[in-house]
């Protein structure tokens, strides 16, 4: 059974941190769903330059019951790309129902702190995030680490990680050897 994943994209994200789970999960042949938190489907990036057509807008997405089909949900950061999610309640609810569901829950960058934290999600767990936002998340356990996973949260510390970031949702999802295939294929290792 082929397993699916869901970015979720707001105006302003980290280009890098979207783009290259999106380009490894489908080299992996895991299915991903971009998915704009507002009706308009042209999302842009942090610095302007790149436009991404969601594939569907939020509004769009399976009620509460049906996301059962989705096996993973992955939040870039960049800001005020990680804030606007955060200040989506669609994608607050759709987050915590995921993690109650005990599907996989990604945010690298800001969005550890940014989106997960309010949400309760990795209070008393393990993460990274972008330097200096741990601070903001006093009852998280921080690590000082490119990518932690605790359980069912996977965090990332930024752009530059973001190919080891990808690399963890996919031995997550699949295993470790289909991670390190794609690692190997563009040449991460």
């Amino acid at each position: 059974m082929t397993k699916k994943a869901i970015v979720l994209m707001a105006d302003d994200f980290e280009d890098v941190e979207a783009i290259t789970p999106i380009d490894y999960l489908k080299r992996a042949g895991i299915e991903v769903t971009t998915v704009s938190i507002s009706q308009n489907l042209v999302v842009k990036s942090r610095w302007g330059e790149i436009q991404l057509i969601a594939d569907t807008s939020i509004n769009e997405l399976p009620k509460k019951q049906d996301i059962g089909i989705f096996d993973a949900v992955i939040i870039p950061g960049g800001m005020p790309g990680a804030a606007n999610i955060a200040a989506s309640e669609k994608a607050g609810n759709l987050i915590k129902n995921m993690a109650a569901a005990g599907k996989l829950i990604c945010a690298i960058c800001a969005s550890p702190v940014v989106v997960l934290y309010p949400l309760g999600l990795i209070k008393g767990k393990k993460f990274t995030c972008f330097s200096g936002l741990e601070e903001k998340a006093p009852k998280g356990k921080w690590q000082d680490c490119r990518v932690v996973t605790d359980g069912n949260i996977i965090t990332s510390r930024a752009a530059g990680t973001s190919g080891e970031f990808a690399i963890a949702i996919i031995e997550k999802l699949l295993d470790k050897e289909a991670g390190e295939k794609i690692a190997k294929t563009v040449m991460l290792v």
